[in-house]
């Protein structure tokens, strides 16, 4: 399963020739990024803030076969079940033997009946930034309680793109020992089943 990052929350996932969209974001809308620009089969938003939602930016072909299977799990935006931003989806998706999840936004714990839910993960794309996710610190003890392979974090801020109240990647892999942490020399990666705990930092595409 190949995945791309296109910035913040937005990634390609492809299998074969079929291809999905999460969180396609709204030109402007995050400081740094250039407009989206995108042909998929299907499009797949984990909450509704224009940051996450704008389908717009996504032109969907019609035709192809879905080899995903794909499971929605609700959580929170934050950490007062909805209160202050409403409600947020994880969303996995599986298709021959390898399992990826998009945590969105997520900014409350995950309960034992969601992490039985969610079962073991070849890859979580999983938001780092804090102030309106979970922040490094927490977004590790999540992870920590789940059984996945490969950690890919988003939602952050970098050299010259994401929002200034959010925190850098830097933040969340110092958590890791050293041998732990990849740095990508680009925003794809083919994902395979039964990938070896490790985090893996995609590059931005400016």
């Amino acid at each position: 399963m190949k995945l791309t990052w296109m910035g913040h929350a937005c990634f390609i996932v492809e299998q074969g020739a079929y291809s999905l969209v999460f969180d396609p974001y709204a030109p402007g809308k995050v400081p740094g990024l250039k407009p989206l620009s995108l042909e998929a089969d299907r499009v797949i938003c984990s909450h509704g803030h224009d940051d996450h939602n704008y389908a717009e930016a996504v032109r969907l072909r019609s035709g192809g076969t879905d080899p995903f299977r794909v499971t929605a799990i609700p959580t929170w935006h934050d950490d007062s079940r909805g209160s202050q931003r409403g409600p947020n989806t994880i969303h996995i998706v599986e298709a021959d033997g390898v399992r990826v999840a998009h945590f969105g936004d997520i900014g409350c714990s995950l309960t034992r009946k969601q992490v039985k839910q969610i079962g073991r993960l070849d890859a979580a794309l999983f938001p780092v930034g804090g102030f309106f996710t979970l922040g490094p610190e927490e977004a590790k003890a999540e992870l920590n309680k789940l059984d996945v392979g490969l950690i890919i974090p988003m939602h952050y801020r970098g050299d010259g793109f994401g929002f200034p109240v959010i925190g850098t990647v830097d933040d969340f892999t110092a958590l890791y020992a050293p041998v732990l942490v990849q740095k990508a020399d680009s925003n794809e990666v083919t994902v395979s089943a039964g990938e070896d705990r490790r985090v893996l930092v995609l590059r931005c595409p400016l």
